[in-house]
């Protein structure tokens, strides 16, 4: 394991602030070391990843199929590119146990990465029970008390995604699992999923922490969820998703019409070049 350095830790309490700004805390999820330095050059104060664009980038599907030494290189790489606080979509922490979550979670911030989210969920399909989803917060709090970092811990509620219930009884269990994550040491809470302004309103006003709320086309305006009470918003796969869908509407049309013009790129080779080290 590696050792932390004070840049880390500076870097822990520069993010951990962003959530307590004059407007919500913007995020672009970034699939690679390429995107992550376009990102963090455009003057993103953070970056985060996405791990659907991340398991795509390396040949895999979404949901923990990527294995844990693939995410912490790709994650490693990012890190090195730019020199903004990096957080990670750990997905369900890459762990059977709580134990197992909290080794790896330790190896997680020997990357240099400064925040991470954990997800209540299994396969969008159930929940874990909320002691044992709170178990494994707690498990990385300590391994992130014992690697000496203060990490931003930013728990998923899977609650809307999964369904199966009323809508009133579905608020309020979501409720009660993001403050029984808090209370394990969550920093934040995402209920992914959650677009409806007035439920948002409501949630933001029910759990006393910073919230995430994930941002698709047609979602309120920053402006309109910071005054919902919204403290951070993700893109989640939706630049990875833009991205791929360019490149293969480009490669559509070049292999339907044997035309070049759609490979005129805006953002160009010498352009990039500028983002990386030539080392």
């Amino acid at each position: 394991m590696g050792e932390t350095t004070q840049a880390q830790h500076d870097l822990a309490r520069r993010f951990a602030a962003l959530h307590h700004g004059a407007r919500p805390l913007l995020l672009p999820n970034a699939w690679d070391a390429g995107s992550a330095a376009i990102f963090a050059a455009l003057g993103y104060p953070a970056i985060a990843t996405t791990s659907g664009g991340v398991a795509w980038s390396l040949g895999h599907a979404d949901g923990e199929v990527l294995a844990l030494a693939e995410l912490l290189a790709a994650v490693r790489r990012m890190v090195r590119v730019v020199n903004v606080p990096v957080t990670v979509d750990f997905e369900a922490g890459f762990g059977a146990t709580p134990q197992q979550v909290g080794e790896s979670v330790r190896a997680l911030l020997d990357t240099g990465a400064v925040g991470l989210n954990l997800e209540d969920g299994v396969e969008h399909a159930w929940l874990r029970p909320v002691g044992d989803a709170a178990a494994r917060i707690a498990a990385a709090r300590a391994a992130a008390a014992s690697a000496g970092v203060d990490v931003f811990i930013n728990a998923r509620v899977d609650n809307w995604i999964v369904g199966g219930m009323d809508a009133a009884a579905l608020f309020e269990e979501a409720v009660q699992r993001a403050r029984a994550y808090i209370d394990a040491g969550a920093d934040g809470i995402y209920p992914i999923a959650l677009s409806d302004p007035e439920l948002i309103e409501r949630f933001c006003r029910a759990v006393p922490t910073p919230i995430n709320v994930g941002a698709r086309a047609g979602s309120s305006s920053l402006e309109a969820l910071k005054q919902l009470g919204v403290a951070r918003v993700s893109t989640a796969t939706r630049l990875a998703m833009v991205a791929y869908s360019a490149a293969r509407e480009t490669a559509q049309a070049l292999r339907a019409t044997g035309e070049f013009a759609g490979l005129d790129a805006s953002f160009g080779y010498d352009a990039l070049q500028q983002l990386f080290p030539k080392h």
